[in-house]
């Protein structure tokens, strides 16, 4: 065993290749101790509305372009890991826009500034929610809602949606549509598509409450993965830290350059 910084290499006596605790894992020739990123998987898993790059900053003692990767390596780790479940059973989904408008641009759906992404979440026998999928599309058409039901629902699940046009493509995944069309009611006046109001008024909460801005267009499916791992996992708060330090030993590395390019 030798020491080479703050970590520790382990040698093989036969053929004498040496490694790290960190190798090949998402933390892979990080220079901060072991401790620091534990308390950064513990703080972020933790976290109810999520937390900054600069909290984390500030709880970990270190730079801020340091908590900023550290942040988005353990975001990565989150939304890889929610691609592995599929939505069953009764899912009620609707469109949503993560952004605003910007001063002098187009306003709406049209803005620059706002980037679709469905809203889905499955329910049990009871009504309760089960787990929640917040992915950006590339646009609400029918040919991206078809990928995304593809890739993110199982077959003969039973989709309610407001009504919109592109929604009846989740057919092509082998499942039911029930559009349920809005007219102009408010979201308090539906109360078929209660707990996907609720989870988009949630997000929106937590998003504004933790973070003064982010780039929307090239990191919103890190900040939306990591809100729905979140959600998906509030009622297993002993062992989220535990699933998370597992996600990051699997994920494998995740340089810096590869998490700026999105």
């Amino acid at each position: 065993m030798f020491i080479v910084g703050s970590h520790k290499l382990f040698q093989c006596r036969t053929c004498r290749h040496q490694t790290s605790l960190t190798a090949g894992t998402l933390f892979q020739s990080t220079k901060l101790p072991l401790t620091t990123c534990f308390l950064a998987i513990y703080l972020i898993s933790q976290a109810k509305t999520g937390l900054s790059a600069l909290a984390l900053k500030r709880y970990l003692g270190v730079r801020y372009p340091t908590a900023w990767l550290i942040q988005h390596k353990l975001m990565q780790a989150m939304s890889e890991r929610e691609t592995s479940y599929a939505l069953s059973g009764p899912v009620q989904i609707d469109d949503a826009y993560l952004g605003g408008e910007r001063s002098g641009g187009k306003v709406g759906r049209g803005s620059e500034n706002k980037v679709p992404f469905v809203a889905a979440v499955s329910l049990d026998d009871n009504g309760h929610p089960l787990r929640i999928k917040l992915t950006p599309v590339s646009g609400f058409t029918i040919k991206a809602i078809s990928s995304w039901a593809k890739a993110n629902l199982a077959p003969n699940c039973s989709v309610s949606s407001n009504g919109l046009a592109c929604f009846t493509a989740v057919t092509d995944a082998g499942c039911q549509h029930h559009p349920i069309v809005v007219g102009g009611r408010k979201p308090k006046e539906l109360p078929e598509f209660l707990w996907i109001n609720t989870i988009l008024s949630n997000l929106k909460t937590s998003l504004s409450g933790s973070y003064h801005a982010f780039y929307f267009a090239k990191y919103a499916s890190r900040y939306l993965a990591a809100f729905a791992y979140r959600f998906n996992r509030c009622f297993q708060l002993d062992t989220l830290s535990m699933r998370m330090l597992v996600a990051t030993v699997t994920i494998g590395p995740r340089p810096a350059d590869w998490l700026r390019s999105a």
